[in-house]
């Protein structure tokens, strides 16, 4: 028989499938993945470097929707603002690969793209080398809380029965249908307010 047409497998296909997964389930195997694809699990690893190799093709997968131009901002507040609602949005499409990729060193060239921007960003505006990676990690911790936030019951606060919390469910009742969204705002304007102010940045726009 002749080769077919079309490779069986390639790596863009591996990642589609183990996010498939992973949205159905919140995690997967690469035996799973190759079960999936009707191939056999040594196939599989021709193409990757084991999980390991599967989970940095769906940080790829989840990262391609966002936006790199959000960073094109002359401001840095401005840019940085626009780029983590982009990624928020896009892991809250995703949200069961956060506790995945959160606990996975990033290697994927494409995502590590990302940060350098980012990186620059915050050198250029006047952070020390020593304070960025406290920066970077504190809006990844922001922006992956909130995506999780997004695929939280609503209402996530149960006071009933025996519960005795009046104010706080006064306070729920009060609050809009859109809780996660005015919390996400909420606290990236804090963040950023606290960034001007380490860099003694007065004359900065608020976070829009």
């Amino acid at each position: 028989m002749g080769r077919p047409r079309k490779a069986l497998l390639d790596r863009a296909r591996i990642g589609a499938t183990a996010l498939e997964l992973v949205d159905e389930k919140g995690d997967f195997s690469v035996p799973e993945v190759a079960r999936r694809l009707g191939v056999q699990t040594a196939s599989v690893y021709h193409h990757v470097d084991g999980r390991a190799g599967v989970i940095e093709l769906l940080r790829e997968r989840v990262t391609d929707a966002i936006d790199p131009d959000t960073l094109a901002d002359a401001r840095w507040d401005v840019a940085l603002a626009a780029w983590a609602r982009s990624y928020r949005a896009a892991f809250a499409a995703h949200p069961r690969t956060i506790p995945m990729l959160m606990t996975s060193p990033v290697r994927a060239p494409k995502v590590l793209a990302h940060y350098e921007r980012v990186a620059g960003l915050l050198l250029d505006a006047g952070f020390a080398p020593e304070g960025v990676m406290a920066v970077i990690t504190g809006l990844d911790n922001l922006v992956l809380g909130s995506a999780l936030d997004m695929s939280a019951p609503d209402p996530m606060w149960e006071v009933a029965g025996g519960a005795d919390a009046p104010r706080l469910a006064a306070a729920q009742d009060a609050s809009a249908p859109d809780r996660a969204d005015a919390a996400f705002a909420l606290t990236l304007a804090g963040y950023l307010a606290h960034l001007r102010a380490l860099l003694g940045d007065a004359t900065a726009p608020h976070d829009r």
